[in-house]
Order: structure tokens, then C-alpha cells, then sequence
């Protein structure tokens, strides 16, 4: 037999039960925004959105990002606009800035138009190649051959022997990559 006090407990827990079932996907939202330490975050995807603002462009088209943000970056959130500037002169990159008490700023790669491109390249793939590494007071350099394609100021691959491991050096003017000693 129920009685008036049971009844009523059972219509608390009831309750009680339903409260925590409806208030589950708030607590599951509210942890999504924040990272472990329990900080708030930016969403990779409010990046995504401000650099397609920027540039004018879709992710992956001509002009645009190349790739969408990391999904995995834990970014302090952001208490005012994110602020986006061009990084570099050939607009290949955007740099993405976050003011404030917990500042930060990351590069998105963009996909350049094909034309720049082509106009800006110094050195194709096969080109012989001067190496030169430079230093305070010194400098050495070798030919090599370019294992890419690149513009002035781009680091590409260059191999110094058919069975060499490629080295990385910067392109300076045609038929010229540099590697700082210093």
C-alpha cells in the first residue's frame, strides 16, 4: 500500500530525475566550450569563418585557406574581435590574432592565385642551384639542384649529390638559396 509520503518521495525523485535528464545536454555544451583546465575556448570554426571573411574566399579555393583550422587547437578564447592582417608580401598567409588578457596569433595558410605564382618563381625544379651558408665573417658555398619549385624568399629543398640528403635553404635572387649560420 502507497501511502501520501511515499507518493510524495517518489514524485520528488521523479523530479529530481528529470531535472538531471533535461539539464545533461546544458552541462554537455558548456564543457564542450571549455578544455580541460576548464578554460573557455575559441571554436577552430569561428577561425574558419573570419578567415573566409577576410579573404572573401571559400576554404580550399583560390585565394582562400588552403585547409581549415586544426580542430585540435586549444586556444585561450578570444574576449574581443579576432583580428586578421596579411602576413608576408605575397599574401599566402593570414595571420590570426587574438588581443587581450590571454593573447595568441596562428598563420593559415592560403592558396595564392596561379598567376602570382608563377610571376614570383625564381627557381624551378632541376634548376642548378648556388648553396651558400652564410655566417659572421665567413661564407661557403656548392651547387646544387632544386628538388621544388620557389619564390624569393621561399625555403625549398636542395639536393648538393645524386645520393645527398636534400637541405633546406632560403631562395635570395635566381639560381641563389642562402642558409644563415648565425
Amino acid at each position: 500500500m502507497i501511502t501520501h509520503q511515499s507518493s510524495r518521495r517518489l514524485e520528488l525523485r521523479l523530479l529530481a530525475t528529470a531535472m538531471l535528464i533535461v539539464s545533461l545536454p546544458l552541462f554537455a555544451a558548456a564543457a564542450s566550450a571549455q578544455n580541460g583546465a576548464g578554460r573557455a575556448i575559441t571554436d577552430p570554426a569561428e577561425i574558419d569563418r573570419a578567415v573566409i571573411e577576410f579573404t572573401g574566399v571559400p576554404i580550399g579555393e583560390v585565394g582562400g585557406a588552403r585547409v581549415p583550422a586544426d580542430r585540435r587547437l586549444r586556444l585561450a578564447a578570444c574576449q574581443g574581435p579576432l583580428d586578421l592582417s596579411w602576413h608576408g608580401t605575397r599574401q599566402s598567409t593570414v595571420q590570426v590574432a587574438c588581443p587581450g588578457p590571454d593573447p595568441w596569433r596562428i598563420f593559415i595558410a592560403t592558396r595564392p592565385a596561379a598567376q602570382a605564382e608563377a610571376a614570383a618563381k625564381m627557381v624551378s625544379r632541376g634548376d642548378p642551384v648556388t648553396l651558400v651558408v652564410r655566417g659572421r665573417g665567413f661564407s661557403v658555398q656548392q651547387t646544387g639542384e632544386a628538388m621544388e619549385d620557389g619564390a624569393q624568399g621561399d625555403w625549398i629543398a636542395i639536393r648538393t649529390a645524386r645520393d645527398a640528403t636534400p637541405v633546406r635553404a632560403r631562395i635570395e635572387r635566381p639560381g641563389l638559396a642562402v642558409i644563415p649560420a648565425s
